[in-house]
């Protein structure tokens, strides 16, 4: 079962370099169900690592959550669709969006939306810092950093507010996310409340989530808020858990699409070994094996081709001795032919007479499938020839060519002659005489 642990930073932060055990963390321990299996809160790294240790966990997923003001979101317009002409277009396509040189700047690619391209801008000194403070932790792998706010539930048509201590996380309709002080959301309101060009809105929905502490503390601020405009709906929805329980809760349920900002030269597979290093050297054993055992079966089935051919060759220069004059009977109805001739050879005498031709023929017609579609129009027998001409008729010249082959392959010499193509069918002369 795989577990994913959540964990986000409390300020002040420490320095990763300086003093890395000094940082105390928000945790969340989630199972395959998304269900917390343990939390804690101002915890040390060597603490979560030591809980991980006592229940038996290894390889953990980590998400490290980081304050949202430290990235800014941006939207980039790129027409482009394949990834290498994106990520050349990116600085340009949001330089103006960023507050400093877009060469110290690292870009996180996100979701398409009708808008453009999200993008989370972060510097690089920075983000340095934060994988490092993820980094390196005992029975976890680091797999995602996203900035807290943007995995708050996405409410329709409007906003998500969660109250967070002295400071609130927003998410817009659209993925904007950012963090501020809570006191400045009577400002923010009317910012909220204000639709596009092309929206007409009569109301904005808004969901604030917090504890009841939370709520209670910014209750004057909050109904500030909801009626500076007149717009907006709001709808308080209190917690019974953390807010780290709620962003690791609406992250699983895929209510939030964050970016995630271990991309480019952050990523975490350039910076951890992969989980398949220590099967290499059987996964090497095994592509020689399978590679061995191919070409072991290829060539055994070249040898057994070229025996079988062979072995036809033999037989067919054994039969062309026999009968030189049959160009018709090849390898793979040879032995049909004999067993045809040996029962006309078994008929009774040597010569093949009217009675026996016939047999075989309407054996033969019996056996041609929709037979009823061939009429024997007359029949003609030579004693000295020891030929039986039948002048039939079928409504294609398929059928009169299947009856031919099956007297062929029962020994007897067949042959249609004088065959006329009509609007209804064709017509012919059929000649059967012994092998």
């Amino acid at each position: 079962m795989s577990y994913r642990l959540y964990a986000r930073p409390l300020p002040p932060f420490a320095d990763p370099e300086q003093n890395p055990d000094a940082q105390l963390f928000d945790w969340v321990l989630q199972d395959a169900s998304g269900d917390t299996q343990a939390h804690g809160e101002a915890s040390t790294r060597a603490h979560i690592e030591q809980t991980l240790a006592q229940n038996a966990l290894e390889k953990v997923i980590l998400i490290g959550l980081i304050p949202g003001d430290e990235t800014t979101f941006c939207v980039a317009d790129i027409p482009a669709r394949q990834s290498r002409f994106i990520q050349q277009a990116l600085p340009f396509a949001v330089e103006e969006q960023v507050a400093q040189d877009i060469e110290t700047v690292h870009l996180a690619l996100g979701r398409h939306t009708p808008d453009g391209y999200q993008v989370a801008a972060i510097d690089n000194l920075q983000m340095a810092r934060w994988q490092q403070l993820f980094s390196g932790w005992q029975h976890v792998r680091l797999d995602a950093i996203y900035p807290d706010a943007a995995l708050l539930p996405a409410t329709e048509g409007g906003w998500s507010l969660c109250l967070d201590g002295e400071s609130v996380m927003l998410l817009s309709q659209r993925g904007e996310w950012l963090r501020m002080q809570a006191d400045n959301l009577p400002l923010f309101a009317m910012t909220m409340a204000t639709p596009s060009e092309d929206e007409v809105v009569a109301e904005i929905p808004v969901q604030v989530f917090g504890t009841e502490t939370d709520l209670d503390s910014w209750q004057g601020a909050i109904s500030e808020f909801s009626g500076s405009s007149g717009r907006l709906q709001v709808q308080t929805k209190p917690l019974e858990f953390s807010v780290l329980e709620l962003l690791a809760w609406a992250h699983h349920q895929h209510l939030s699409q964050p970016v995630n900002l271990c991309q480019g030269a952050f990523s975490v597979k350039t910076s951890g070994a992969s989980p398949l290093k220590p099967w290499k050297p059987l996964i090497a054993v095994a592509a020689v094996w399978f590679v061995v055992q191919v070409a072991l079966e290829v060539g055994m089935g070249f040898y057994h081709q070229q025996k079988a051919e062979e072995l036809q060759g033999q037989a067919m220069a054994v039969y062309r001795e026999a009968f030189p004059g049959d160009r018709r009977t090849h390898a793979g109805n040879v032995r049909r032919v004999i067993e045809g001739q040996l029962r006309v050879a078994g008929s009774g005498s040597q010569d093949v007479d009217f009675i026996t031709l016939m047999k075989f023929t309407g054996d033969q017609y019996s056996r041609v499938p929709n037979a009823s579609a061939i009429t024997f129009n007359s029949i003609n027998y030579s004693r000295t020839r020891g030929e039986l001409v039948v002048d039939v008729r079928a409504d294609n010249y398929d059928r009169l060519s299947r009856l031919r082959n099956g007297l062929a392959n029962q020994g007897l010499q067949a042959q249609i002659g004088s065959v006329v193509n009509e609007a209804t069918g064709a017509r012919g002369r059929l000649t059967v005489s012994g092998g």
